[in-house]
């Protein structure tokens, strides 16, 4: 990501080119971003890793549910949260 570009238009352009891609490509019609978003930084050494992740994130939440996992993250990384405002 360019440093001159803020986060919030790159997620801007990305949900709305995904958008249209997913609709045309796949005939979601129905499809619908979640209202809020989360960013986060990868350091190129976990890179691959994160890659292998998104790669294998259908099977590995077919054991773990996604709020769970996420709500790991935050305490394994001291991340201050209110659950309220989480899951909207």
């Amino acid at each position: 990501m360019p440093p001159a570009l803020a986060l919030e238009e790159l997620v801007r352009v990305l949900k709305s080119n995904f958008s249209r891609w997913v609709k045309r490509e796949k005939g979601a019609r129905g499809f619908a971003w979640q209202t809020g978003y989360a960013a986060y930084s990868v350091s190129h050494s976990s890179a691959a890793a994160v890659a292998k992740y998104i790669l294998e994130q259908e099977e590995y939440h077919r054991h773990i549910l996604f709020q769970e996992e996420y709500l790991e993250f935050l305490k394994k990384n001291k991340i201050e949260y209110d659950e309220r405002f989480i899951w909207g």
